[in-house]
């Protein structure tokens, strides 16, 4: 992910287990505006398949999936 793009809104759901990152991400994509960038941090492992393949389903855009120190981090923006 390019420094320049910065995410609207930051689900931090580390220490959280499968369903409860994605379906943190998903009550904020409820919320959030339509070209909204929208970063979820998870320590579970399963988030960065659950999480890209809900946002490509969902018909939004997955920007990345990252590791970072220590936890994963899904950004998507929000297409609809």
């Amino acid at each position: 992910m390019s420094e320049e793009v910065k995410p609207n809104k930051v689900v931090d759901a580390r220490g959280s287990f499968c369903p409860g990152p994605l379906m943190e991400l998903i009550k904020e994509y409820k919320q959030a505006a339509v070209g909204d960038v929208i970063s979820v941090y998870s320590t579970d492992t399963g988030t960065k398949r659950d999480a890209a393949a809900w946002i490509n389903k969902s018909g939004n855009e997955l920007i990345g999936v990252f590791e970072r120190n220590g936890y994963y981090e899904v950004v998507m923006k929000k297409k609809r």
